[in-house]
């Protein structure tokens, strides 16, 4: 697949991706994080605040590979 097709599809799976991912954390973070303390609430949402870079990480490398 040449690299131009790539990045349109890359780019659309990245959006679908992120919007999920923000959907995903917000329902966790609403449910049950809401009852933990303070300090681990912060963990929590830094964690899910981080995680979703890994998946985009190889979606980006996998867009910007050469023809």
């Amino acid at each position: 697949m040449r690299q131009r097709p790539r990045k349109l599809i890359g780019t659309v799976l990245l959006l679908a991706f992120v919007s999920f991912w923000a959907l995903f954390a917000m329902s966790l973070a609403q449910g049950r994080v809401a009852t933990l303390s303070a300090a681990m609430q912060a963990v929590v949402f830094v964690a899910l605040g981080l995680v979703w870079v890994l998946p985009a990480g190889i979606l980006i490398r996998w867009m910007s590979r050469p023809d």
